[in-house]
């Protein structure tokens, strides 16, 4: 083979190597960028929790979300609020007097149950600070109107806030602020209840 052949056949076959390597490399890039949108199409977005999915998640409300079901209130307190709940813990129903739960569980007392629940529920979103401020610009004591139309006289002893329920009787917020979508949640150690 003489010497222009030989030169001739090396151009020609690089020519062929680099048009095969640029349509791999497009192909390559393309195979990159349909990856690349697949992988965009499939990133799974977590969904804010809402109060209930907050109380659900945590073992100690336990109590407090069965209550929530049986009363069928779960759509209410996953809707868009915001709402304040001063969510009893289960050692809160403990203190109840033996069988009150289990008699607000029955569906002859579906109506109380409602009116016991909602009653912990305060429209709109009250932060820590916010009850602290609103009670000290009020004297020692801010009074809230429930869900339920009743009232609760929010104040403070040891830096803690305490609410003081129609009756008289008194409950201490044992953890403050816990962030749902749609509002707040205080955990409470005693459960209010209603006139």
């Amino acid at each position: 083979m003489n010497l222009v052949k030989k030169i001739s056949l090396f151009a020609f076959a690089s020519i062929v190597m680099t048009s095969c390597g640029d349509g791999k490399k497009n192909d390559a890039e393309a195979v990159t960028t349909d990856t690349t949108e697949v992988a965009m199409d499939t990133v799974i977005t977590e969904k804010p929790k809402t109060i209930v999915d907050v109380a659900a998640g945590n073992t100690d409300f336990s109590t407090l979300v069965a209550a929530v079901k049986a009363a069928g209130l779960v759509e209410t307190l996953i809707g868009e609020g915001p709402f304040t709940v001063f969510a009893p813990t289960n050692a809160a129903f403990e203190k109840l007097p033996a069988g009150t739960v289990d008699g607000l569980l029955k569906p002859e007392n579906l109506e109380k149950l409602k009116g016991l629940l909602t009653y912990h529920v305060v429209a709109g979103k009250f932060d820590a600070a916010t009850v602290t401020d609103a009670i000290n610009k009020n004297k020692g004591k801010y009074t809230v109107t429930t869900v339920q139309g009743g009232k609760i006289d929010l104040s403070l002893k040891d830096g803690k806030v305490i609410l003081t329920d129609a009756n008289g009787k008194t409950s201490t917020v044992v953890i403050a602020d816990v962030a749902a979508s749609n509002g707040i949640i205080h955990a409470i150690d005693t459960v209010v209840m209603p006139k």
